[in-house]
């Protein structure tokens, strides 16, 4: 097994189906919490470079969060499609497009690893925090090429390494110290968080002119409960699997994570500095 495979004992078709009704789940909060990304999406859409009149995939667009602002960088003339696996994270989005003023977004409900669209379709893809949830993120990456135009771009995020995203792996650490394993065994976020693996696997998908950046953003809570809170809204499958625990089950976690975070102390609240890696490429 590599990094870019599944763990043993994986269930490909178990694990997608509780990913989209995790994140179907969470679609409102997922978008209601942009404002922990928002240095992120920014310096994601930078390495783009968009310009106006492009044609725009973006991949695991979840609520459209990336999209919309891509939009607004290539009108007139151009479209963005966001695409996601979740349909519940796509009506989201469209809705806060419509309001607003965004109503012809695009949206299509697939999975990253088989996508629906005709090659050389594309000026550029975003794949904003979604490549790591992939069961095979080299799949994705073919299919991501295929549709891609000769010279198309692709720009993307994912997390840094585990011990630089306290805002992730202060909660998974204390999940996993207290819960047995999943019985759907999942792919880590962090598998992907070292620029060494992030580059070889873009050059091994046939993509050129790679160049990886990492970003430094911090979070703020005003409480334990709040970052805990925080976490579940970006957790997708896993947020669904720990929705069916037993309440008191529940509140041992949100208890044990209390006490995790209190490193993360800063005045009243806790202050949580975390580390992503922008990748940008060429077809």
């Amino acid at each position: 097994m590599t990094r870019h495979t599944p763990p043993p004992g994986f269930d490909e078709r178990r694990f997608k189906a509780l990913e989209r009704s995790g994140f179907n789940r969470i679609a409102a909060r997922y978008a209601d919490g942009a404002w922990l990304r928002a240095s992120l999406q920014t310096a994601l859409l930078e390495a783009a470079a968009l310009a106006p009149g492009e044609h725009v995939l973006d991949l695991a667009a979840g609520p459209g969060l990336l999209a919309r602002d891509a939009a607004r960088q290539v009108l007139p003339g151009g479209w963005v499609l966001a695409s996601d696996i979740a349909e519940g994270m796509l009506a989201e989005g469209l809705r806060r497009a419509t309001d607003e003023g965004l109503p012809d977004l695009l949206a299509a409900a697939c999975d990253a690893e088989h996508l629906s669209f005709g090659d050389g379709r594309f000026d550029a893809a975003l794949i904003g925090l979604g490549l790591f949830i992939f069961p095979h993120p080299s799949k994705a990456l073919a299919e991501v090429r295929r549709v891609l135009r000769p010279g198309g771009r692709l720009a993307l995020s994912v997390w840094g390494a585990r011990e630089m995203v306290p805002l992730i792996s202060r909660a998974q650490d204390c999940i996993a110290r207290l819960l047995p394993a999943p019985k759907v065994p999942r792919p880590s976020v962090f598998r992907l968080g070292e620029p060494e693996v992030l580059t070889a696997l873009l050059a091994e998908a046939g993509f050129g002119d790679v160049e990886i950046t990492p970003h430094v953003f911090s979070c703020r809570f005003d409480g334990a409960d709040a970052y805990w809170q925080a976490f579940l809204d970006l957790a997708g499958g896993a947020a669904e699997a720990l929705s069916r625990l037993p309440e008191a089950t529940q509140a041992a976690l949100r208890a044990a994570v209390a006490d995790d975070i209190e490193a993360h102390r800063d005045g009243q609240g806790f202050c949580f500095e975390s580390t992503v890696l922008i990748a940008s490429a060429q077809r």
